[in-house]
């Protein structure tokens, strides 16, 4: 057993070699399970979705449900008994279940896969070599289809009934059918506890952010979504949770279940905040900041810490954060709460369009014209998005960019929102970017 006290991070944990040393030592010693490992990292990489890739379903979360998968299956703990043949097919369906190539969205299309590994070859002669079923590799990967109901179930089932039939294992044999029913069960609760138990609350946090980020939730959304995710999982599932978290070493379930404490707790705060604005009890005030105040260190180091709860993809020129927060060009008003020296909600950042290195996909005409400002992403602290705070300071920045005689505002929103905008502030696309649907627009002042 890999010693957790020695590591130091997620990914350090469900890494390429502690992957391996798993393998070999519960007598998994083909070579080809090891080339199926190196391939399908290298896959993701090739594809823009390694670590870099600002989304929940990139190469750490294949390798977290790899690696999660083989450390509970491996175990005497586990009561579902696997053997050899099991964990093989478990593995290789854990690697590759969420690697679409088409990545139209980050929550990945299962055809795609399937597409995917039943014409590479590559992938396929690695199978043959492990002795692994390609059709039951297929069916593991379709269980893991979420949710598993309606529609969404009854299609993933029919396909999951052709692939039985297609499988020499299966093929009229209702009990290995069931077998593999159950083990695709396993692989599914795998896929949605691995991330949860691989580290802290505040890796859980920003597991929970990069998937709100690639699925263009509002940030209003975060908590509540993750708080019926896992009551979803513990209500519903409650027996394969069980099987899973019992196998796993004591320290991955503490994580999982502080996290799963962590989300109920701040969804607590958050519906005491949104009763007490009810109430009118709350009152949001967006305040032009002096420059003395703008030049005070705790002031800066307040909005630091709310600007460190936007996800990374929000965060800009972070390493130089103080410094323009103390520019007098920059634009900048916070919200506060009940009076404009209350407590400090959020802010609203931005300034010449010029000062920033934007994705090299944006053509904006207005570069070097000096006409146009920049609006950062809104930050907010947790529990006060969707009470309107949002949309007063972007008001008053609006108003202070007329007085700096800006001619247009660009920025980054949800897709969904800039078309709200089209027709209510004659808002216009200038790039789109998906699967993130995060997309830059600008409107005239």
């Amino acid at each position: 057993m890999i010693p957790l006290a020695s590591i130091k991070a997620p990914a350090d944990l469900a890494s390429r070699e502690n992957i391996v040393k798993l393998l070999h030592e519960n007598g998994l010693r083909e070579s080809s399970l090891v080339r199926m490992l190196d391939y399908a990292i290298e896959l993701f990489e090739t594809m823009g979705l390694g670590k870099e890739y600002y989304g929940y379903h990139n190469i750490d979360h294949e390798l977290a449900v790899t690696y999660i998968a083989l450390l509970s299956a491996c175990t005497e703990n586990n009561s579902m008994k696997f053997t050899k043949s099991d964990i093989r097919h478990i593995y290789t369906a854990a690697l590759f279940h969420d690697f679409d190539p088409l990545k139209i969205m980050d929550k990945p299309h299962e055809m795609s896969v399937l597409s995917f590994i039943t014409t590479n070859k590559d992938v396929i002669n690695m199978m043959r070599s492990a002795d692994v079923d390609l059709d039951i590799v297929k069916m593991l990967i379709l269980r893991t289809t979420h949710p598993w109901s309606g529609s969404t179930r009854d299609v993933a089932q029919s396909q999951i009934d052709e692939c039985f039939e297609s499988s020499a294992i299966t093929r009229n044999n209702p009990e290995r059918q069931a077998h593999y029913m159950n083990l695709g069960w396993y692989l599914s609760v795998v896929d949605r506890i691995c991330g949860y138990a691989l580290g802290d609350f505040a890796h859980a946090m920003v597991l929970a952010k990069m998937n709100a980020h690639a699925l263009a939730w509002h940030p209003s959304l975060i908590v509540r979504r993750s708080v019926a995710y896992f009551e979803d999982l513990l209500n519903n599932e409650s027996k394969m949770c069980q099987n899973v978290l019992s196998s796993i070493p004591y320290e991955l379930r503490k994580n999982f279940f502080n996290a799963v404490l962590s989300f109920m707790h701040l969804r607590t705060k958050e519906i005491s905040i949104q009763a007490e604005y009810t109430y009118d009890n709350l009152r949001f005030v967006p305040t032009i900041e002096t420059m003395e105040k703008r030049n005070n260190s705790d002031f800066i180091d307040t909005l630091a810490e709310i600007f460190a709860e936007l996800p990374q993809p929000l965060q800009f020129s972070p390493d130089s954060f103080e410094q323009s927060v103390r520019d007098p060009e920059i634009i900048l008003n916070t919200l506060r709460l009940n009076d404009c020296r209350g407590e400090i909600l959020g802010f609203a950042k931005g300034g010449p369009l010029e000062n920033y290195n934007l994705d090299p996909r944006i053509n904006d005409v207005n570069y070097a014209l000096h006409n146009t400002v920049f609006l950062e992403p809104l930050a907010l602290r947790m529990g006060y998005w969707g009470l309107g705070g949002g949309k007063q300071m972007r008001h008053l920045f609006v108003m202070q960019a007329h007085t700096k005689m800006f001619k247009f505002l660009t920025s980054f929103a949800l897709r969904d929102v800039i078309q709200s905008r089209v027709d209510r502030e004659k808002a216009e696309f200038v790039a789109k970017f998906d699967p993130e649907r995060w997309d830059y627009y600008r409107i005239k002042l």
